[in-house]
């Protein structure tokens, strides 16, 4: 399994992150155990996790299960030592967490605590914030985002604020890195520059959604990531599921994602399913299989930090961790470009 380092904190990763937002919920505590026992034999020291977790849908019963099923596996193994754990502070709008209260700097002491006591643990690897409180054109915003009714002056005093809470937090020793989520460029870069001013720890990730059928990273948010040295930590890397091709020719699987989700979160349009038409082909014509093939290519991007994946069952988390290996050639890498320039943004 080929490692990373998690932008400048010398935090060494497995190149693939094992998934948790179905820990709770749709997956058991026994089957999420299972699935940490098999990420960690095949390499993967990395997992993902998040206050708000489970999803599908969230609920205000059961926020935190998904902390809480890892902290019990903490507890009865005793290897925190063999797992790098980050999770996320939720922002405003998510009324079933503090009633949909921002992040601000006398937030984070009381939800560090709480995912410290639901881990069972005295710290947090990488902590992130789940989205910006000023918005964000991800998760099919983008359509008719509209930044102008930002107040810079909020939110540079925002950052700042907050970056000196985390540093806090960093000092007693229970976060070890900052990360974003669901963040712009402009942001990312705010971000970075006001650490370097000396406000609070520098943000070593970004967690946004990036597959062969979300591209949006590819360009503003690529390059000011590799120059500041913010590793991409990739969500939806199968695009829900779509990328499987499980949803091809009207198919709804029995407990599938869009079973439960009807549209994907937006994803399910007219032509997504051409789209991954096109990928299933070229997967066909070179003898990948579709799964492996779309991870191993958000796995070679050069901006990767780590993939993140996540698998309902141990049969789904067993295939995926078959194909983890898998490094596909210049001539299949320049084909899937020559894809996505015949159905970009297909939602």
């Amino acid at each position: 399994m080929r490692r990373t380092q998690l932008g400048r904190t010398g935090i060494s990763v497995s190149n693939y992150c094992l998934g948790s937002m179905t820990w709770g919920n749709q997956t058991d505590t026994e089957d999420a155990h299972r699935q940490i026992d098999s990420a960690l034999a095949a390499g993967i020291d990395f997992i993902d996790t998040a206050e708000m977790y489970p999803v599908n849908p969230v609920r205000a019963s059961t926020v935190g299960r998904t902390e809480r099923v890892i902290g019990l596996w903490l507890e009865k193994t005793g290897k925190r030592g063999d797992v790098v754990i980050a999770s996320k502070h939720s922002g405003g709008g998510n009324r079933n967490i503090r009633d949909g209260a921002p992040i601000t700097a006398k937030s984070i002491p009381e939800v560090v605590e709480g995912s410290l006591r639901r881990l069972k643990t005295d710290y947090i690897d990488l902590y992130q914030f789940h989205w910006p409180n000023r918005g964000s054109y991800h998760f099919r915003q983008i359509w008719d985002y509209d930044p102008s009714g930002q107040n810079r002056e909020e939110t540079m005093a925002h950052m700042v604020e907050t970056l000196e809470a985390l540093q806090k937090q960093v000092d007693r020793g229970t976060i070890r890195a900052f990360g974003l989520s669901n963040e712009s460029a402009w942001g990312t870069t705010q971000w970075a520059r006001l650490a370097e001013a000396g406000h609070g720890p520098r943000v070593a990730t970004i967690q946004n959604e990036y597959s062969l059928l979300c591209r949006q990273f590819d360009s503003d948010l690529a390059e000011a990531c590799l120059n500041e040295d913010v590793g991409l930590l990739a969500y939806s890397p199968l695009a829900a599921g779509l990328l499987t091709g499980k949803y091809q020719g009207g198919a709804v699987p029995e407990a599938s994602r869009m079973s439960l989700v009807p549209e994907l979160g937006g994803r399910k349009t007219e032509r997504v399913f051409p789209a991954v038409d096109a990928y299933l082909a070229l997967a066909a014509k070179h003898g990948l299989d579709p799964v492996h093939m779309a991870l191993a290519w958000c796995a070679q991007r050069p901006f990767m930090a780590s993939v993140i994946f996540g698998a309902t069952t141990q049969p789904q988390l067993d295939h995926i961790l078959a194909g983890l290996e898998l490094h596909l050639s210049d001539e299949v890498m320049k084909e899937l470009d020559t894809v996505h320039r015949s159905h970009p943004m297909p939602f």
